[in-house]
């Protein structure tokens, strides 16, 4: 109960008092509720781990090339790999290997050519999170991105995306430039 001592004070935005009185009372049943959420979710977002292959991964990717495109999921109270493209894959595989109703971080390694005919690569960092996916998991990934994305050192572009279309090669192509 430590942690709802912390959001108590903000407590008060939802309705609900220490003194259980407020402009918009709410029933002591949905009171408990509230508080067993905020508490459940404090506890989730503030122990989440990144796995050490998250990094190794990453590393990979980012100086030897060995992966296109780094998955990874929320695994209990961890962030983990779930899938490495190879790196013949294309942007296009690597948007379908993402999961329609679930949310998930990922890293892609977008190469191209500029104006003045110079290969480079960017690294971009992409949370998605569709729109059909849970409340719970969308608030957990968002709420934990900013810390994995510190694990990662060396992202280079972020971007948001809850359909298809708010990362699309166009797009992608737009924001490496």
């Amino acid at each position: 109960m430590i942690i709802l001592k912390i959001y108590e004070p903000y407590l008060g935005l939802y309705g609900v008092k220490k003194n259980k009185t407020s402009l918009f009372p709410l029933p002591e049943t949905q009171r408990d509720c509230l508080r067993l959420l905020i508490v459940n979710m404090a506890n989730a977002v503030s122990g989440m781990q990144v796995d050490d292959d998250c990094k190794l991964k990453f590393l990979e990717l980012k100086s030897k090339r060995n992966h296109r495109y780094i998955l990874f999921k929320i695994e209990g109270q961890q962030v983990v790999v779930e899938k490495l493209g190879r790196p013949d894959e294309s942007y296009e595989d690597f948007t379908n290997s993402l999961p329609p109703e679930e949310c998930r971080y990922a890293v892609f390694d977008f190469d191209f050519t500029t104006d003045e005919n110079v290969q480079k690569s960017k690294i971009f960092f992409i949370a998605w999170s569709p729109e059909s996916s849970r409340v719970r998991m969308k608030m957990v990934y968002a709420s934990s991105k900013d810390r994995f994305k510190r694990e990662l050192d060396g992202i280079q572009v972020e971007l948001q995306a809850t359909d298809p279309s708010e990362m699309s090669l166009d797009t992608i192509k737009a924001r490496a430039f």
